[in-house]
């Protein structure tokens, strides 16, 4: 065996498990490996400007390819700059690998400098978690990360490697396969159980499919659409669940939830057998749990065991990766003789779909816009009223995927996530939808973008505040517009909330900051100039693109479940509320 240093092993483990991109911030404690990669031809190593904006990225790329997202920083602050995008990921199951430098063994616990616990720090919120102590153990050590966080319930996975480790010399030696003790990934499906599933939903007469992330991270897309397609079942999604069939088939609902539609959300309340595919029934998708799909007996697949009956307790559950699970049902599936069924739900989609109208510049007529310039693309989001508004109008199929924080709702997520897909997906058209608040939290990527001539388009829903928090002040708390003004100076008078022409300039001209970055800028007021804005993005191929959209400022995100209630009780505009009472006879 050929004797070589931990960073030199580690720049093999990279190659072996075929890492193309690797997002990296340098510093004293993680040197070595920046200078083992040195010159590197098959690895790509990305310079973002912050650490938070690299893991973003990272995800953005695993995401949108499939592949395993990998990052590497230094010891201290860099590691601990990681942690909200640790968290972002491993709530949405990304796999991700993240190398974190740590100073020389015998200085751990010393209060050295730059020394933070990360493992301690990160525990909680990745899948995996480990220091490499020994130059003997990092082969085995990174082989398991990689391992642990693409099987099973895929997640984010910390190692923290110390810098006497990455000198230290041993053997070149990488294993090819790998078997992690008390880590036994279920990869078959229960038949007993799939059969007692489909036996109640041959029988159902109001069934429903309720769709989750888990669908889209299994690349079930095509799977599951056949599924629907043969059973002739409605399908409805949660937010991270959107995409698992073609929002265009007529057989698709909507998404269920606080900002759900009134058809998905009725639909659940109604429905006799729920479905359920890679969900974990949260909070956002549920309302009050002791009226969610009350009437219904429920089944729920999903790859964590954890997972099932922790929210909402179901009539039969099934531990099962989601593709090999729609698979086998494929084979043993159905037409069911439910016409009576989906016309009623067409019939609510009719009467009350999600409609912003047509008067003045509309989230609805941007996004709308998106959908027809834009075929074969890649869309991020950050998170806020910008996320609510594309997840209600985006349309997502074969070509078009979209990228959002839905467990952890993170913003500032939008912009490097859409950087890190740029680089996994060169031929794809990314497109960045963020609100004003999201983007100032990671707009120094902006750089990146540039220096790396990355022809991303960015839309800024500017309203000129914290909209999401903003909203539910105006419908909750009395229009108190507590800190959510992002127009707001010292010299404002205290407790205002009427904003009008009067109000300061918004800080700061965002086509000018882009322009500063060698960005291009184009701000729209108007609706007629939407499509002029996109197609001229469209066109420039070297370099970001920022286009601000002025938007009302204070639009809502509608229909909307108040905090506490029931799916039943959606208010679906300002002023109408559609109650249980009125969905018994709607």
């Amino acid at each position: 065996m050929k004797q070589i240093t931990g960073a030199d092993l580690f720049v093999k483990a990279l190659k072996e498990e075929a890492v193309d991109t690797l997002f990296a911030y340098p510093g004293g404690q993680a040197i070595d490996l920046f200078n083992a990669l040195y010159g590197e031809k098959e690895i790509d190593v990305i310079l973002p400007r912050h650490e938070q904006g690299l893991i973003h990225a990272a995800d953005g790329y695993a995401r949108s390819t499939g592949k395993v997202g990998v990052c590497l920083v230094t010891s201290g602050p860099g590691a601990t700059n990681l942690v909200t995008g640790i968290a972002t990921a491993n709530y949405d199951s990304v796999p991700l690998v993240c190398f974190t430098g740590q100073v020389p063994t015998h200085l751990i616990g010393n209060d050295a400098f730059q020394e933070v616990d990360i493992v301690s720090i990160t525990r909680s919120i990745c899948k995996y978690a480990v220091t490499v102590r020994k130059r003997e153990d990092l082969a085995e050590t990174i082989k398991k990360a990689f391992y642990i966080a693409k099987t099973g319930k895929p997640g984010a996975v910390v190692v923290d490697l110390p810098k006497d480790v990455q000198r230290t010399y041993g053997s070149d030696f990488y294993p090819e396969e790998i078997a992690v003790r008390g880590y036994k990934p279920n990869t078959s499906v229960h038949m007993g159980q799939l059969k007692k599933a489909l036996d109640i939903l041959n029988h159902a007469v109001k069934p429903v499919f309720l769709i989750g992330g888990g669908v889209n991270i299994a690349h079930a897309n095509k799977e599951m659409t056949r599924l629907a397609e043969l059973t002739g079942v409605p399908v409805i999604t949660t937010i991270m669940g959107k995409g698992a069939i073609p929002t265009t088939n007529s057989l698709y609902v909507g998404n269920i939830g606080i900002h759900g539609s009134y058809a998905a959300n009725s639909a659940i309340s109604h429905c006799d057998v729920l479905f359920s595919i890679g969900t974990r029934f949260n909070d956002r998708i549920t309302g009050k749990t002791e009226e969610f799909a009350s009437n219904a007996k429920i089944i729920h697949i999903d790859v964590d065991a954890a997972s099932i009956s922790r929210n909402i307790a179901v009539d039969v559950p099934i531990v099962a990766d989601a593709k090999k699970a729609i698979c086998a049902l494929l084979k043993k599936a159905k037409s069911l003789n439910i016409s009576n069924w989906t016309d009623e739900i067409s019939r609510w989609k009719m009467e009350h779909p999600i409609d912003m109208g047509k008067v003045g510049l509309t989230p609805q007529m941007i996004i709308q816009s998106i959908n027809e310039l834009f075929k074969d693309a890649v869309i991020a989001t950050d998170v806020g009223q910008n996320q609510l508004w594309t997840t209600q109008f985006l349309d997502l199929g074969e070509n078009k995927q979209m990228l959002t924080s839905g467990g952890l709702g993170t913003m500032g997520y939008g912009f490097p996530a859409a950087i890190g897909a740029k680089f996994g997906n060169p031929q794809k058209d990314v497109i960045v939808i963020s609100g004003d608040g999201g983007m100032q939290m990671n707009i120094q990527e902006m750089a990146t973008a540039v220096v790396y001539e990355l022809p991303i388009i960015i839309c800024i829903l500017n309203n000129g505040y914290l909209g999401n928090v903003r909203q539910w002040q105006e419908m909750f708390y009395e229009r108190r517009y507590a800190s959510t003004c992002m127009r707001y100076r010292r010299s404002c008078e205290i407790g205002c909330n009427q904003p009008n022409h009067c109000c300061p300039e918004y800080t700061p001209d965002f086509i000018t900051l882009a322009e500063s970055y060698g960005a291009k800028g184009i701000r729209v007021t108007k609706a007629e100039d939407i499509k002029t804005a996109l197609l001229r993005a469209k066109q420039i191929t070297k370099t970001p693109t920022v286009i601000e959209f002025i938007i009302d400022r204070e639009v809502n995100v509608m229909p909307i479940v108040p905090p506490g209630n029931s799916l039943n009780d959606m208010i679906l505009e300002r002023g109408t509320v559609r109650r249980k009472r009125d969905l018994q006879n709607p």
